[in-house]
């Protein structure tokens, strides 16, 4: 059996996941998702099918400065004011099968700094 490529992999360990994980009204989902350049995040509530708030590298002023890593928690901060907005204190934390390290745990430490609890 041939050897399964990185992003293949990747989606086998969020299919693994997401057979546990799932978002309601009351505690979404918080999806990451990271690539080369940037990292986007939303809150999905899976029993409703919607997303209730979204962040991205691009929603982020253009005076931003500083590393991805940087990068990554002023997203979780602003994911978080979002969530706030919406009435949401309180999330299921969905790595999107990438590793719990260096920019997925920026993005939740910046989220968790921003008030969400999960």
């Amino acid at each position: 059996m041939p050897a399964l490529s990185t992003r293949e992999a990747r989606l086998r360990r969020h299919r693994r996941l997401r057979r546990t994980i799932s978002g309601t009204a009351e505690r979404p989902r918080l999806v990451v998702f990271r690539s080369n350049r940037g990292i986007e995040a939303q809150l999905v509530d899976d029993v409703a099918g919607r997303t209730v708030a979204a962040a991205s590298h691009t929603k982020l002023k253009k005076s931003f400065k500083g590393s991805k890593t940087e990068q990554a928690e002023a997203v979780g901060k602003l994911l978080a004011e979002q969530a706030k907005k919406e009435g949401v204190e309180s999330v299921v934390f969905d790595r999107g099968g990438f590793l719990y390290h260096g920019r997925v745990k920026a993005l939740a430490d910046g989220a968790r700094e921003g008030g969400l609890r999960f």
